[in-house]
């Protein structure tokens, strides 16, 4: 069995996430909290600093009206002040809905319409204008508080604004923050996260209190993370993956650093020097890409170094993870490779790390193993909005590469028909918000919920997931193909790629469309003499083409027969989540894609 499997926590969890905040600062006062950028320095918080505030701003909401279960909206990136709104929203009683602040202003106002949110939290100017733009459509909306916005002193108002409000109501109510907490039920309505469907309009999925507080502490009793940790946090808050993060904070106690801006994530980790961090695959990649790239560059001795490094690395770890001894010269090796080439590579990431955390899409396990080499061990986990984000992960005692781990501690997995996986457990959603029809659907007729994944679990319950069953296809000779399967492949091989989207659905061959990733390109680029030059003139390059193709051959040496890429293109653009091709925690939206490229997928089967 998977190490930590106790279930006894289910029974003793705390009644809601506001009770399980209050307890933390009670619990850890003087300790820090978070620590979030400030001009060019970063500024910290203790918990009871963080507590004084998150009380005055529910208190605040409660000034203006928010009752049990209502909604408040936040629209805006990750960063201290989201947190903030979060908590004080779940200790006023209320219901935090969650807006991208990507998301147009049509799918805004459809949601914090939808949603009849009475409050909305706003990032800025820019977020605050949808709101505007769209007021009419949403008569619930009373008020807006916005974080660095513009306030008008009546619809519009300021954080401080708000707090003022707070303490006016406490001076009045001073009790009331406890009073609240201790009413709200775990069956109670916690959070409305949209799910970023690629078709129709988003659906809200009803998480309750008792959600959250299972996700924290089933990772408190897996003894994954402690109160010595530090996180670093950039994640979407608006996604499940950041929500379920900040849970966890809750139940362990840990400090986390804040800042959402994707830029500034490597920078951010050398200044940080986190012990753990959540993160997408497409991080990973894009990490391991840069240094292979920048070693490729250099050429001669250091790239010989370079690669034998990995390979001793490799050897040895996979004689660690099957229990074997390492003979003394392959150690002796290990230990100079150590000093010269992968404590460098730990360094970029700030020397601390004791594990990353792998969510929201698949991994590659060549890619988890490189960086295993190097002593930066990655955890892959698997869950979905519908089960608050987190149903399986790895332990960084007992893991297996290339699964998501066994189900956490009091929650279940099984296998379905057709090989679906399916998950039971206190983390379950209700349901979609006003969709009974798409409630049920979701739900086996014994209560399980159907993930649309389709996977396998082994004999000791570590779960491997193959892909969408969705997105399976069958090519005109019957075979059927995991286009994820592939695509990760490549991306391990071909350390310039962005993106790499496999196709051929009732097709004799498949087809893929690749993007390359514009950093990594610019750096090639100046190695071959094409510095200065666009995007789309390097990547259509005689000597790109020739480059990309050559993985592309490697790859297809890897496949079976039927899998193989018999003709690709490089588009001229890579995928943005602006361009609605990528979803906020930065999976490709596989339809949108398909429909924007009919024409050039039509073209590679055209001759």
């Amino acid at each position: 069995m998977p190490a930590n499997h106790d279930t006894s926590f289910v029974d003793h969890l705390a009644p809601n996430m506001a009770v399980q905040f209050l307890d933390r600062v009670a619990a850890s006062s003087d300790a820090e909290a978070f620590r979030f950028p400030r001009g060019e320095a970063w500024e910290s918080v203790t918990w009871q600093q963080a507590g004084d505030r998150v009380r005055r701003l529910a208190a605040g909401l409660m000034a203006l009206g928010i009752e049990s279960e209502q909604r408040v909206g936040i629209a805006a990136g990750t960063r201290y002040e989201w947190i903030l709104a979060d908590l004080a929203i779940m200790c006023a009683a209320g219901a935090t809905t969650t807006v991208y602040p990507t998301t147009n202003a049509d799918d805004t106002a459809y949601i914090l319409g939808d949603a009849e949110c009475r409050v909305v939290f706003a990032e800025d100017d820019e977020q605050v204008a949808k709101l505007r733009g769209h007021k009419n459509e949403l008569p619930h909306l009373m008020k807006v508080v916005t974080f660095d916005g513009t306030a008008d002193g009546d619809w519009v108002i300021g954080m401080d604004t708000l707090a003022e409000l707070g303490e006016k109501y406490l001076a009045d109510h001073p009790d009331v923050i406890e009073e609240t907490a201790k009413a709200i039920g775990p069956d109670q309505l916690a959070t409305l996260i949209y799910t970023s469907g690629t078709t129709g309009k988003p659906k809200g999925v009803r998480l309750k209190h008792r959600s959250w507080v299972y996700e924290g502490a089933a990772i408190q009793a897996q003894d994954i993370l402690h109160e010595d940790d530090l996180q670093f946090l950039w994640l979407p808050m608006a996604h499940s993956f950041g929500k379920v993060l900040l849970s966890s904070q809750l139940a362990c106690g840990f400090a986390t650093a804040i800042d959402g801006r994707v830029e500034k994530i490597v920078e951010n980790l050398g200044v940080v020097k986190p012990t753990f961090m959540g993160a997408a695959p497409r991080i990973f990649e894009k990490a391991h890409g840069r240094i292979v790239t920048m070693q490729q560059a250099e050429g001669g001795a250091k790239e010989k170094i370079f690669t034998k490094a990995f390979q001793v690395g490799t050897q040895v770890k996979q004689l660690e993870r099957e229990g074997k001894s390492i003979p003394l010269g392959l150690k002796v090796q290990h230990r100079l490779f150590d000093k010269l080439v992968f404590s460098k590579v730990r360094d970029r990431f700030g020397g601390r790390v004791r594990f990353f955390i792998s969510g929201s899409a698949a991994l590659n396990q060549e890619i988890a193993e490189w960086f295993d080499a190097a002593g930066i061990l990655i955890l892959e986990g698997y869950g979905m909005t519908e089960n608050a984000a987190g149903a399986t992960v790895n332990h960084p005692d007992e893991y297996k590469m290339g699964t998501v781990g066994p189900a956490l501690p009091g929650a279940q997995v099984r296998i379905g028909e057709g090989d679906e996986v399916q998950i039971k457990g206190p983390h379950v959603m209700e349901g979609y918000h006003n969709l009974p029809e798409e409630t049920a659907k979701a739900f086996t007729e014994d209560g399980w919920l159907r993930t649309g994944d389709k996977g396998s679990l082994d004999a000791d319950g570590f779960l491997t997931i193959t892909g969408r069953i969705k997105d399976l296809f069958k090519t005109s000779g019957g075979k059927y193909i995991a286009p994820s399967a592939i695509e990760s492949k490549f991306k391990a091989l071909c350390p310039y790629t962005s993106q790499f989207m496999v196709f051929g659905s009732e097709r004799n061959y498949c087809v893929a469309l690749i993007t390359l990733d514009p950093d990594a390109m610019a750096g090639w680029a100046e190695e071959n003499g094409m510095s200065g030059k666009s995007y789309a003139e390097i990547v259509s390059s005689a000597e790109v083409q020739k480059m990309v193709g050559g993985y592309v051959e490697e790859l297809n040496a890897r496949l079976n027969r039927w899998e193989t890429i018999k003709k690709w293109e490089i588009l001229d653009h890579d995928l943005t989540i602006e361009s609605g091709e990528l979803t906020p925690s930065m999976k490709v939206k596989r339809n949108v894609v398909e429909n924007n490229n009919q024409e050039r997928i039509a073209a590679l089967y055209a001759s």
